[in-house]
């Protein structure tokens, strides 16, 4: 019976560690396919007060020269901010899935004159970062879209410099004046569960900076040798 036992907990903990593909699958899938309503929710002045954008960017160690990727980009709300901090010498990866929103950012990076940002569309299994060439990997509002969560993290692991960190910004749960109703949140012990079941290390973990949302940065695995 205790063979049976220790068996039974060994192949329940391989499930949990491997990921199945089913309970790291987005908690809503929906299409963001308007630029001009989702820039009225994006780039309401407002958000500046709560999302904190600035102060955010430099406690991620945003400096001039970086290459970051805006995972989940959207209209560009934090893209143009990641663009201004790491200078013209740097660049941005604004990636999304919706061609409307990349062709909005487009627009707005050659009205703002910055030509640091460079958008694209990418596909929702595979940001197709460049081999080790990316210094921070930002995902806002977005980690909960995802599907297969735990082997999306390999394809972010090989787009990352030596040193190379994500960092997940997303909704706490509750009623907040701002954010997806709670059952499209995923709280921060959950993502922490799916960074480290991919063998991820937690690097940072602050769920008081900002009023309505938690931020967790992660480095990845070491590369095999």
């Amino acid at each position: 019976m205790t063979t049976l036992l220790a068996l039974v907990s060994a192949l329940v903990a391989l499930a949990a560690a491997s990921g199945d593909g089913h309970d790291h699958d987005a908690t809503v899938h929906h299409r963001f396919d308007d630029p001009a309503a989702w820039a009225k929710v994006f780039d309401d002045p407002s958000r500046d007060a709560w999302q904190k954008p600035e102060a955010l960017l430099a406690s991620l160690g945003v400096v001039p020269g970086m290459t970051v990727a805006d995972l989940g980009a959207g209209t560009g709300y934090f893209s143009v901010r990641l663009a201004r901090a790491v200078g013209a010498q740097g660049r941005v990866l604004a990636l999304d899935v919706e061609p409307n929103l990349v062709d909005y950012m487009k627009a707005r990076a050659a009205k703002e004159s910055l030509p640091q940002i460079e958008a694209a569309v990418v596909p929702a299994d595979d940001p197709r970062l460049p081999p080790h060439g990316v210094d921070l990997v930002l995902v806002v509002d977005t980690w909960h879209h995802l599907d297969d969560r735990v082997h999306y993290l390999a394809k972010l692991a090989s787009g990352l410099k030596p040193g190379g960190r994500v960092a997940v910004v997303d909704f706490k749960k509750g009623e907040l004046p701002v954010g997806p109703p709670d059952a499209h949140k995923l709280p921060p012990d959950a993502v922490v569960g799916e960074f480290e079941a991919a063998g991820w290390i937690v690097a940072r973990r602050d769920e008081t900076t900002l009023p309505y949302q938690y931020v967790l940065a992660f480095t990845p695995p070491s590369s095999p040798r």
